[in-house]
């Protein structure tokens, strides 16, 4: 039925045009009405607000990013700066802005990437912006948006603290459009945004695009994982699978109800059919799952599988099993998009590349997706998923993680995964992640997540899981070496403990503080009311309670030390005939409410015990990070790189002048080996494979490397020179109380020296028994680090050791090949 306004809605919806005008001409421009959360986003960018946006994947948050490039491009000058925690996502998000805008008018910035870095739209990684505020650039003129996409990575333990930098240092004027998954404490972060940017509306939006519909996969039916018999919205565990678990996976009578959905329709078996299908719970064959999918018209479809290896091994299990998806002009197109993409690989690096297999697959519909990959198969497999020709994917969760591959069913292989130490559950976070892949905008009416059976699964923790789809945003920010001398010499000591005093981190903590305190005031009114109650007109109960406590103490002790010294036993025994005859000469000892008092002071003392350790909690959070920041600061001047005047002024020294350049996780460690010349006598070969062990950090404990599998020359003598030295800076920062690091990581190191030396691929892959992918992306890095030792060197920062000629002959050595050719790292 359509609702007719009346004249007083259609004069308010009037008023709100008139008092919008650039989002009434934006709107007329797209091919689809805004929803509401988006409305009111890019209402407030037109008020002169930043915004935080907290939505479900794939609910159209980047209409409000693109709103705010409308906005800037209305201007003369005014610039927008698109951040994007992935190389991936800025390269994806850069062809869209080309498309949309031309190439004169966007901009790359990616470390590796660098493509007209002065244009009005400029898309970059978060650690450039972050490096271009602290050297001041002058790229930020007229700098007007900052998109932070994804910006709930500022939880990321290793690069979180980025965001934070960014969002302190920005300059006012700049307003932020914040682009999160949907966080519980949208609101908490919302107000820290507004305490250090200003005016912030947050704009939270808990409704997907598309719904989505959840099933359990148990042998060959598929079960709703919720009630269907009419009781929507109430998130009642079917029954069904409820019995299947009491019953160790098989059904009561070995029946079972389907849900058979097709297109997002309802079917299959409901009520009580009597002709329902038998079953068991076994696992049905992924080539087996993929055609039944496709049956119920239900691909295209992601298969999350939380390894690598698994991800390689279904694929092969869905080839062997005969799969084919493709029509004949589909198999046409790849190899059309496959040949022009991949034309500069060379052909002996095909066979290594697994590159024939690959494209088997990729005829025939089904790819994996994960680190491991050459980044440019990874584009690919995006690519021809984006353009329905890849109708199966088996990624790790990495892909749920800003790659916009979206699903029409999210297929979840375990709801468990290593994290590096154990198998653990998967979070409510990471689950509203992944089946936020399902269901495609414009495209389904409904998205669909299918959980496989497995013994021992809990339909209750399922539905508990999928019930919950928001997850907290909390802080890793802390205080590095890089980040002290940046501040310290834009800001001086005292301004720089002010700025660290306004991150989240700090803010959360402060936050929990008042919770804290709050538990102490309602503590303390308890143990008033406790000691009241075992007030005794005798005596002091509270003096004469912990005489008792103690004697029940001491004889504790005796029991539990019956083999103890002579001396000490009879120690003990007069402690006990001391405290005993304490207690009976107290006057509370003869009260005939003695033990009523006693109940009460036993209460007493336990919350009293509570309420110490809140107040230690309270002191220890109060002012943390920059508690942090000092320690950092004690090391910096006991290493040179700040220097107090006689005043006690602290600034940075000539070294601190190569440290503000050195962005790598290693920085004190780079710099001091700067410093003190331990490069000085490598050759580029063997620079590189320093670098590599700077930057590398193995999946597994890798042991320890045998000297023979070490590159030879001048390599290893700078490397024991340079281990030395991490082990003095690492006794020196656990003096100081702060985390220290891990050894450097050489179990790379003689493969990148090959590399540099010009060996093959193949030659390199089975030296450093790893995948091309990972191969590419530490190679990356190795080069991120040797461009800062060039940068510094370029500056003529004295006492460098000048090892800045080496560093851009290394770089030009291992970026080659594969590493040359890849966009994506």
């Amino acid at each position: 039925m359509t609702h007719t306004q009346s004249p007083a809605e259609r004069y308010s919806a009037a008023r709100t045009r008139a008092s919008q005008p650039k989002l009434q001409a934006f709107e007329s421009g797209l091919k689809f009405d805004l929803d509401p959360f988006q409305r009111e986003a890019c209402a407030c960018l037109e008020a002169g607000n930043s915004v935080l946006v907290a939505a479900p994947t794939g609910a159209g948050k980047t209409i409000v990013a693109e709103f705010a490039i409308y906005l800037a491009m209305q201007q003369s000058r005014a610039k927008v700066f698109y951040t994007a925690p992935m190389k991936a996502l800025s390269n994806q998000k850069f062809q869209e802005f080309v498309a949309e805008y031309g190439a004169d008018q966007v901009g790359l910035l990616t470390g590796d990437s660098n493509v007209n870095p002065g244009a009005r739209i400029v898309v970059m990684t978060t650690e450039v912006l972050r490096n271009m505020l602290y050297a001041s650039s002058d790229l930020l003129t007229n700098l007007a948006f900052v998109v932070m996409d994804e910006v709930h990575y500022l939880a990321d333990r290793f690069r979180g603290a980025v965001w934070e930098e960014v969002i302190i240092h920005l300059p006012q004027p700049v307003r932020m459009v914040s682009l999160s998954a949907t966080v519980s404490n949208a609101e908490e972060f919302g107000d820290w945004l507004q305490a250090v940017r200003g005016e912030t509306d947050v704009i939270v939006s808990e409704e997907r695009p598309v719904p989505l519909e959840q099933h359990v996969l148990v042998k060959n039916n598929m079960l709703d994982l919720f009630d269907s018999t009419g009781l929507i919205g109430t998130h009642r565990v079917n029954p069904e699978l409820v019995r299947l678990a009491h019953a160790g996976g098989r059904s009561a009578g070995g029946r079972g109800r389907g849900s058979g959905r097709q297109g997002g329709s309802s079917g299959g078996y409901r009520g009580h059919d009597k002709h329902r299908p038998q079953f068991d719970a076994g696992r049905m064959d992924r080539g087996d799952i993929v055609r039944m999918l496709d049956g119920k018209h239900l691909l295209p479809a992601i298969f999350f599988i939380f390894s690598r290896v698994g991800c390689d091994q279904a694929v092969r299990q869905v080839l062997r099993s005969g799969v084919r998806l493709t029509q004949e002009h589909e198999r046409d197109e790849i190899r059309r998009i496959v040949d022009d993409r991949c034309r500069t690989l060379l052909d002996e690096d095909l066979g290594v590349l697994g590159y024939f297999e690959w494209l088997d697959g990729l005829e025939r519909g089904v790819a994996a997706h994960h680190a491991g990959l050459l980044p440019a198969f990874k584009e690919v497999v995006e690519e021809l998923f984006q353009k329905k020709l890849v109708k199966a994917v088996f990624a790790t969760e990495t892909l749920a993680l800003g790659i916009n591959m979206p699903a029409r069913t999210v297929v979840l292989d375990k709801l468990e995964k290593f994290n590096g130490e154990a198998r653990v559950p998967i979070t409510p976070g990471e689950y509203t992640q992944l089946t936020g892949r399902a269901g495609r905008r414009g495209i389904d009416t409904l998205g669909h997540s299918v959980i496989q059976w497995a013994q021992g699964l809990d339909p209750q923790a399922v539905a508990s899981l999928a019930s919950r789809r928001t997850y907290p945003l909390n802080s890793s920010f802390k205080p590095t070496y890089n980040m002290a001398v940046n501040l310290i010499d834009q800001f001086g000591v005292a301004r720089t403990r002010g700025v660290l005093e306004s991150s989240f981190a700090q803010f959360q903590a402060d936050r929990a503080v008042v919770d804290l305190a709050r538990s102490v005031r309602q503590q303390e009114e308890s143990l008033a009311g406790f000691k009241t109650s075992m007030t005794c007109h005798l005596g002091n109960f509270e003096e004469y309670s912990s005489i008792r406590r103690r004697l029940t103490e001491v004889e504790r002790e005796g029991t539990k030390a019956d083999n103890s010294l002579r001396g000490e036993r009879d120690k003990r025994q007069r402690e006990v005939a001391s405290l005993r005859k304490q207690m009976r000469a107290h006057g509370c000892h003869h009260c005939p409410d003695r033990e009523a008092h006693s109940r009460w002071a036993e209460r007493w003392f336990k919350l009293k015990r509570q309420t110490d350790a809140l107040n230690q909690q309270i002191s220890q959070r109060t002012g943390a990070i920059a508690r942090v920041f000092d320690r950092v600061t004690d090391v910096l001047l006991g290493y040179g790189y700040l220097e107090s005047d006689a005043r006690g002024t602290i600034a940075l020294s000539e070294s601190g002048r190569i440290l503000r350049r050195i962005y790598a996780e290693r920085d004190l460690l780079v710099a001091e080996s700067l410093r003190r010349g331990l490069w000085k006598d490598l050759d580029a070969a063997s620079l590189a494979a320093m670098a590599c062990a700077l930057v590398f950090e193995p999946r597994r404990e890798e042991g320890l490397i045998d000297a023979r599998y070490l590159p030879k020359g001048p390599f290893r003598p700078a490397l024991d020179e340079t281990q030395d030295l991490w082990s003095r800076i690492d006794d020196l920062e656990r003096d100081h109380k702060l985390p220290g690091s891990n050894p450097l990581a050489v179990g790379l190191s003689l493969a990148m020296w090959k590399w540099a030396r010009g060996a093959s691929l193949a030659d390199v892959l089975y030296e450093a028994e790893m995948a091309a992918g990972d191969f590419v992306r530490w190679t990356k890095q190795t080069i991120d680090l040797l461009d800062q030792l060039v940068q510094v060197d370029q500056r003529s920062i004295a006492g460098t050791g000048r090892v800045g000629p080496i560093a851009r002959e290394a770089m030009d050595s291992i970026r080659r090949g594969i590493v040359a050719y890849s966009s994506v790292a």
